[in-house]
């Protein structure tokens, strides 16, 4: 949904292949702000159970407006930087459904019986803002949190997509190689998207980044080998 894994067209028209076309107008298209939004928050025992509930969603046809992933690492880390009560440092998942007030309310029913049928656990929505950005501080403040989980190193994201289809295939394959690394990278998921990313830290030892950067590779790989990019 967010990347060609075919021929590279926007690189090859504007990239360093050369130019191929100029661009002489551009069309704008604007969207309208919904009459209602609802955000949903659901826990899990393990990251597989998370990630295929994504797809469930998605396959369902169930029209999510976002929808993200934080592995039990991140998740730690932001109960930890963001003072959060009530959660656990599990692999979650973060929804929010745009449209009319009772189109939100049936979206977000449906995601909770999906999400509880596949393992979830806690299910909370709310259509109040301050209680959605409640919900949602976790996801919000990811970036930082996994920073400081280890002060004093270096770090740098992964980035992969592959097809809904093969995701859970995918980020469980890469929290293996994260494991196997013997690094700390927290996983933070576009899930709705087919797309993650790892914050990984880099220690600073003298193979510090070779291990690092070893670890991107071996991700990058899985995806590529999933028909992803």
């Amino acid at each position: 949904r967010k990347s060609s894994t075919g021929y590279d067209l926007t690189r090859l028209f504007i990239g360093s292949e050369g130019t191929l076309g100029v661009i002489t107008a551009i069309r704008l298209k604007l969207a309208g702000i919904p009459e209602a939004m609802t955000a949903a928050i659901c826990q899990f025992d393990t990251l597989a159970e998370a990630v295929e509930t994504s797809t469930s969603v998605i396959q369902a046809g169930i029209p999510v407006a976002r929808m993200e992933l934080l592995d039990e690492v991140q998740m730690a880390a932001c109960i930890a930087f963001s003072k959060l009560d009530g959660l656990k440092p599990l692999p979650t998942l973060f929804f929010e459904f745009h449209g009319g007030p009772e189109a939100v309310k049936e979206q977000a029913a449906q995601a909770e019986e999906l999400a509880l049928g596949g393992g979830g656990q806690g299910f909370a929505w709310a259509s109040d803002a301050a209680e959605r950005n409640r919900l949602w501080k976790a996801r919000h403040d990811a970036y930082w949190a996994a920073r400081a989980l280890k002060p004093g190193h270096n770090h740098f994201t992964t980035d992969a997509i592959v097809p809904i289809s093969r995701l859970t295939e995918l980020i469980v394959g890469a929290k293996e190689d994260i494991g196997e690394s013997g690094l700390t990278a927290p996983i933070v998921g576009h899930v709705g998207d087919g797309n993650f990313h790892t914050v990984i830290l880099v220690p600073p030892d003298e193979d510090g980044w070779q291990r690092a950067w070893a670890l991107d590779r071996k991700i990058v790989g899985r995806a590529l080998s999933l028909g992803g990019s």
